[in-house]
């Protein structure tokens, strides 16, 4: 599967400094330190349903993190996978009255267009759940042979009891852990499972679905968490840098997959750090697909939005916080768009120096990007107010703005 095309990042003077991050493993901040080539997986949609906001912010997070990585002059190596088999998409799939390859392949071009539009840099491999299967089932059959999964009723489970370190990323307890399995995917009630919230590996074939050859598993198709390990594995190994997504995958997403590799591998930890979004609201409730309440990344393109108001309506809000999408809000990205790019316009300016080390401290202490605009903020005020005369600041700070918060003036 291919992802999108990248934009150019712009090169800066001198070099940032290594990414302070805030670890939901550890509950505080931690500071990256990675080869000369960081590695990040970051958990990729369902293709059901066109790109929301919230959406949009999960992968803008996790963009400034590519970006600040960049800026250090290593190099990075992004996998995100594509869910392109599981429930969501086959309900809609039979909801809609089509093929639910099409739907899959046809919200996943769009997908592409809207990271495309948002200038969020492409992964350099994307793999989709289906062509991940063969490198799925000899996993699932390592973990079953192994004793760290079992069979019940034709259907594969990994047993957390396999991993001593299980309950290390989300420090959940054993009631919120099952009142989240079964909001999330899971199937806590069902009768013979060794623990409620056993995860399944590989789901047999269903009358009526669709299911792959699974050797020695027989016919069927991989379950959802095994699906980000069998890919991360393979394309980036263990103890990878920053596995990412949005706070609604630490458990069981996170959880289930960190146990997964852990037991596989004997191996600890699966990632460095587990570094997760916020969640985006929409008239006071969570913007999710089940409630309906989505504002559209492609909608809002084709209503004329400039997809830079877009990226700077996201930056406002600090990653890891909790928000509310309003008119407000992209009226007053829309109003700081076009303020920035005023102040770029003129011939010169004040110095961009400082203005470069500002943006840069700002996002690599946990990618604070209000207090990045606020800074780029008070140099267009004193552009504005006519306060120097360096012919090279304007240009220095577009490219400050480009390559460190992938905002185009």
């Amino acid at each position: 599967m291919h992802a999108w095309p990248a934009s150019e990042v712009p090169a800066l003077p001198g070099k940032g400094r290594d990414l302070r991050i805030h670890d939901t493993a550890t509950g505080g901040r931690v500071t990256l330190d990675p080869g000369p080539v960081a590695r990040i997986y970051v958990c990729g949609i369902t293709p059901y349903d066109a790109t929301h906001i919230g959406h949009a912010a999960t992968y803008n997070a996790f963009d400034l993190v590519q970006r600040v990585w960049l800026d250090t002059k290593r190099q990075v190596h992004y996998v995100q996978n594509v869910t392109d088999v599981d429930d969501p998409l086959l309900e809609r799939a039979v909801r809609d009255g089509i093929d639910w390859t099409g739907l899959a392949e046809r919200e996943t071009a769009l997908f592409r267009e809207d990271m495309t539009a948002l200038r969020i840099l492409p992964p350099q491999q994307y793999i989709g759940a289906v062509e991940a299967i063969p490198g799925i089932v000899p996993i699932v059959e390592r973990l079953r042979d192994m004793g760290a999964a079992y069979e019940l009723d034709g259907d594969i489970y990994f047993s957390v009891e396999a991993d001593k370190n299980f309950g290390e990323v989300s420090h959940y307890d054993a009631e919120l852990m099952r009142r989240l399995s079964a909001e999330r995917g899971g199937d806590p009630e069902r009768p013979g499972k060794k623990n409620p919230v056993d995860p399944m590996l590989w789901m047999a074939a269903r009358e009526g679905e669709p299911s792959w050859d699974g050797a020695s598993l027989g016919p069927g198709r991989p379950g959802w968490h095994i699906e980000c390990v069998a890919i991360a594995l393979d394309h980036l190994g263990m103890g990878f840098d920053v596995q990412g997504g949005g706070s609604d995958l630490i458990f069981p997403h996170h959880e289930m997959g960190a146990a997964h590799a852990h037991a596989l591998t004997g191996e600890h930890p699966f990632a460095k750090a587990y570094v997760h979004a916020g969640m985006v609201a929409l008239h006071g409730q969570k913007m999710s697909k089940s409630k309906g309440n989505l504002v559209f990344v492609s909608a809002l393109r084709r209503d004329g939005v400039d997809p830079a108001a877009i990226r700077l309506a996201l930056l406002a809000h600090h990653y890891r916080a909790d928000w509310e999408w309003t008119d407000d809000v992209l009226q007053e990205a829309a109003e700081r768009l076009g303020r920035w790019r005023a102040a770029v316009s003129r011939p010169d300016g004040p110095s961009a120096d400082a203005l470069v080390e500002e943006v840069r401290d700002a996002l690599c202490e946990d990618l604070d990007t209000p207090k990045a605009l606020a800074a780029v903020d008070r140099w267009a005020e004193r552009q504005r107010a006519g306060g120097g005369t360096d012919e090279g600041a304007p240009g220095l700070v577009s490219r400050t703005v480009d390559a460190l918060m992938g905002v185009a003036l």
